[in-house]
């Protein structure tokens, strides 16, 4: 195969199967898809403005032998589908999860591991505040739990134990992915600008990277689900 369509390949893999499984009975992904495209739009905005200055800023960049050479502001348009197939094979996992475990019955706990896990992320980010990927992974993903838990009764169908636990099962899909663009490599990374340890070939950054893209996917969709409850309630 053309090396050139690599990212192209990745992507595909990465959607094609949720992309099947999502008219299970049981699951009914494809009944959510109206809800879906908040997170999807919303995340994958700011999520490219912040690829796109740090592929400017050379953060990071991408081998031009594994991509097609099409470039939106700066990024592959392999990139740009990079922040829907992976949105919506996670948030695919977490409906899983939703349909087949009570969830329901343990959501509390994953309340009680956010706001811990939030002061970490945000104090570790400035600790290496001078180290831009660093910073901004731990420090955004920190700070956006801090807030959700802050606002978490405007969220009333988040299920917080369930997307941790939607993220601990992603992991493994997540290495098969990030290991081949990062192993390859396709994406190329300035070892100054993050803390240059690597799981595998991966960034560390990447793991908290990936979970605040989770986390404002799976956020847009239950707004999106928690709307329409709120006006199908009649009015008193």
């Amino acid at each position: 195969m053309n090396s050139h369509y690599t990212y192209l390949l990745i992507d595909f893999l990465t959607i094609i199967f949720p992309l099947l499984l999502s008219f299970d009975k049981k699951v009914a992904f494809h009944r959510q898809w109206r809800y879906l495209w908040i997170g999807l739009v919303v995340t994958g905005l700011f999520f490219i403005a912040w690829d796109a200055l740090f592929a400017y800023q050379g953060v990071w960049s991408f081998n031009d032998a594994y991509i097609l050479g099409v470039k939106f502001f700066g990024l592959p348009i392999e990139e740009w589908l990079f922040f829907l197939a992976v949105p919506y094979s996670c948030t695919f996992i977490y409906e899983c999860l939703l349909a087949y475990f009570p969830f329901r019955q343990w959501r509390d706990w994953g309340w009680k591991l956010m706001l811990p896990l939030g002061v970490l992320l945000v104090l570790t980010g400035l600790m290496f505040s001078y180290k831009a990927y660093t910073f901004t992974a731990f420090s955004f993903c920190g700070f956006a739990m801090l807030l959700l838990h802050a606002f978490r009764n405007r969220f009333p169908s988040f299920n917080a134990a369930a997307f941790f636990t939607c993220y601990v099962i992603s992991i493994i899909p997540f290495f098969i992915v990030n290991g081949f663009l990062t192993a390859l490599p396709v994406v190329l990374y300035d070892d100054t600008e993050n803390l240059g340890i690597r799981l595998y070939t991966i960034p560390f950054e990447d793991t908290f990277y990936g979970m605040l893209l989770m986390l404002g996917n799976v956020l847009g969709m239950e707004w999106g689900r928690g709307r329409r409850i709120n006006t199908s309630q009649p009015s008193s």
